[in-house]
């Protein structure tokens, strides 16, 4: 069973998500033979308020 984690800065559509975990879950299946239907995919969306590049969080820049 793989099992993916995507971490994100929330704001996508949900249609960009699907889109997004459609293709995850074929590359999954293209390059480890797994089905479709074992491919987990977990996403986690942070608000840019909960993320920082360089000590600076992603809401000042």
């Amino acid at each position: 069973m793989p099992l993916v984690h995507i971490d994100l800065i929330a704001g996508r559509s949900e249609e960009q998500l699907r889109g997004m975990v459609k293709d995850v879950t074929a590359a999954i299946v293209k390059n480890t033979g797994a089905p479709a239907e074992h491919v987990h995919v977990v996403l986690n969306e942070m608000e840019k308020e909960h993320y920082a590049v360089g000590g600076v969080l992603k809401s000042d820049e």
